[in-house]
């Protein structure tokens, strides 16, 4: 299947086994998973790429689920997928740090919480836990504001490439002869009278033998379509600040309040691109494609800065960004299959979904064969692929002579902020998922995610993405 059959015109499969709803992290897991069987998969996506809706804008930590809820299905499937993203992204080239992250508390409330949120860590799993004194957490974290009292060290807690992931998982999934659909928009559910369900797309029907909803912020609506009302998906805007890459020597590892019923708060992180960030907000809405900045937001954050660590203010801002979360009104995910229907949500997924996703597609593989899914395993399948480097803790094309002495184009820089080259946006091009616009070539590469924000590269990565498009 190439890039046009993947996006336009009539969709290239009457029927599969398995559709798979949405191409975020979640989804593009699950399509993997399913596709290393001898089954026919389709990966349906709204969006023009994979990896374009939540899975693009969150804080990019992988968590060890230290914080979870014990007992709750959260708890299980992050600690799980932890161990399971971390050892794939090793496999495939995924940019990971294991930078570590520590509580801080400011008040005497927050520090008279530490002892239980180290023991919810020990029932979550986690053992490595280590309350220390405010000399220690300023010895670990020199610029924070005066005022810590003490700290949580959750040594284990990674930065990671959220889109580098989601990438990988859709492009196994590829390999392995499931199908990717983009532009693909599912808009009704019938069914076919012989156990199967068509979905009504934008681009025709498709009819499965099963359906597995990983629809993010449209899961509620899937859900709906299928004659359940289950869940409601609101939408959590998260605003964030991107700091330049001068201020990463302060922030070497994961800043984290004390959690609140909201979440987690306001950190400071080292980002896997070299950058510091700052945030989220949380702020309920009503429009699940606003991702919008605001003033109020902004205001917000720049007030937590200022307490959390005033010095890193006087950094330059090189992006703003939100994202939207797809909070429910549960508290865990909404995992729901129906066997006679054939049918299985993957709801109220939220931001830990990055580091569960494979595990939540190790769990849809034991319910769907349980429901009755023979899930026979192939007897060989091709190698992962090996993703290109995007991440600054290891070595970049453009400093990699052997790389640039076979083949020059690695020498050649076309966006200078993030030293992206020449052969880095050829290979993006070519690369079996290519991306539809600037946007899916700066996920692929970092171009236009620097300092100028495209100013002066701009141009030149626009000119390269259509003489790509066109080929």
């Amino acid at each position: 299947m190439n890039a046009r059959q993947m996006r336009y015109g009539p969709l290239p499969v009457e029927r599969v086994d398995v559709a798979v709803i949405g191409g975020g992290v979640v989804g593009a897991a699950v399509a993997r998973a399913l596709a290393g069987h001898e089954l026919s998969v389709a990966l349906v996506e709204a969006r023009c790429d994979v990896g374009d809706g939540t899975s693009k804008a969150n804080t990019a930590i992988l968590h060890t689920g230290f914080d979870a809820t014990p007992g709750t299905l959260e708890s299980r499937l992050v600690r799980r997928g932890c161990e399971l993203l971390a050892e794939y992204a090793g496999a495939t080239g995924i940019p990971v740090e294991r930078t570590g992250a520590v509580l801080v508390a400011w008040t005497d409330e927050e520090l008279a919480a530490l002892p239980g949120l180290a023991a919810k860590a020990v029932k979550n799993g986690y053992e490595r836990c280590e309350i220390i004194g405010a000399e220690e957490v300023y010895r670990q974290v020199p610029a924070l504001a005066p005022g810590a009292l003490g700290g949580l060290t959750v040594p284990d807690e990674s930065i990671i490439c959220p889109w580098t992931t989601t990438l990988a998982f859709a492009t196994e999934a590829l390999s392995r002869g499931a199908y990717v659909l983009l532009n693909t928009r599912v808009e009704g559910v019938e069914s076919g009278g012989d156990g199967d369900t068509v979905l009504r797309t934008g681009r025709g029907t498709l009819r499965a033998g099963w359906v597995v909803n990983a629809a993010g912020l449209g899961s509620d609506v899937i859900d709906g379509l299928f004659g359940h009302r289950r869940f409601t998906v609101t939408p959590r805007r998260g605003e964030l600040f991107v700091f330049d890459k001068q201020a990463r020597p302060m922030v070497n590892r994961i800043v984290l309040p004390v959690p609140s019923s909201r979440g987690k708060g306001v950190l400071v992180s080292p980002t896997i691109y070299g950058n510091v960030m700052l945030g989220p907000t949380a702020e309920d809405r009503d429009d699940r494609t606003d991702t919008s900045t605001s003033e109020h937001g902004f205001d917000f954050l720049l007030e937590k800065g200022r307490k959390l660590m005033p010095a890193l203010l006087d950094e330059e801002v090189t992006a703003s960004y939100a994202g939207l979360r797809a909070a429910t009104e549960h508290g865990d995910y909404q995992v729901h299959l129906d066997a006679g229907q054939r049918y299985l949500v993957l709801g109220g997924i939220r931001s830990t979904g990055l580091t569960s996703a494979m595990a939540l597609a190790e769990h849809t593989l034991g319910l769907l064969g349980d429901a009755g899914l023979r899930l026979d395993a192939k007897a060989t399948l091709p190698d992962p692929p090996r993703m290109p480097n995007i991440g600054e803790a290891f070595p970049r094309p453009y400093q990699r002579a052997d790389l640039i002495a076979e083949d020059p184009a690695y020498g050649t820089a076309v966006c200078f902020c993030e030293r992206v080259t020449e052969g880095e946006i050829r290979d993006a091009l070519a690369s079996p998922i290519p991306p539809a616009d600037v946007d899916g070539l700066r996920r692929r590469t970092r171009a236009l995610m620097g300092r100028c924000q495209g100013f002066f590269c701009g141009a030149e990565v626009e000119k390269r993405l259509r003489a790509g498009e066109s080929q």
